[in-house]
């Protein structure tokens, strides 16, 4: 399984925010923000800080994904 942020950057479009404004208000670093665009796994931490800058819920920035050698085995 793995973890996808599109509902995050759905969010910012509607929000009209750019990574930067994000990485402002969360308090976050340019690490972090590299984390979330390659849909990497962050700590907890970070998760918390984007959700509280955003007044948001963990469901509301990410998603749970299966793996892609999981979907090539569901196609066999």
């Amino acid at each position: 399984m793995g973890i996808c942020y599109n509902r995050l950057w759905k969010l910012m479009i509607d929000r009209k925010l750019k990574k930067k404004d994000l990485r402002e208000r969360a308090n976050i670093s340019t690490a972090s923000m590299a984390k979330l665009a390659n849909d990497e796994y962050l700590s907890l931490d970070v998760l918390i800080r984007v959700c509280t800058a955003l007044d948001v819920e963990f469901s509301d920035i990410m998603e749970i994904v299966p793996d892609e050698t999981s979907k090539e085995e569901e196609k066999l």
